[in-house]
């Protein structure tokens, strides 16, 4: 696996999961694969005031994970998807490793197994 050498990608990398890490924000990315929508829609299912919404989509928007648009008095979400797929991409790199770990795993399973019969 080759790590990247790139400070500003590493940084941002951490700015994405550490945006992902919070369960709030990731309910609100799953709300915004529906649609855009306002900070009023966003906040319905959640019991917390509109202005830590806002600082949740604050948080979501300086990781590049969603970008929000003025439209008259709205500023209605939407996700942004690039700053994700750098995330997918960067754990895809250690999906060969976690299937050679479950073969091993298996493996030594199946051994135990017939070493038991």
């Amino acid at each position: 696996m080759v790590m990247e050498s790139n400070t500003n990608s590493q940084i941002n990398l951490d700015v994405v999961f550490s945006a992902l890490a919070d369960p709030t924000r990731r309910a609100i990315l799953s709300r915004l694969v529906e649609g855009e929508a306002s900070v009023n829609e966003i906040a319905t299912p959640f019991e917390m005031s509109q202005p830590a919404i806002s600082k949740h989509l604050k948080v979501l928007e300086r990781a590049g994970l969603i970008e929000r648009a003025i439209d008259k008095q709205r500023r209605p979400a939407r996700l942004k998807a690039q700053n994700m797929a750098v995330a997918v991409d960067w754990l895809n790199e250690f999906k060969a490793f976690w299937g050679g770990s479950f073969d091993q795993l298996d493996a030594l399973l199946i051994h135990m197994k017939q070493t038991d019969i």
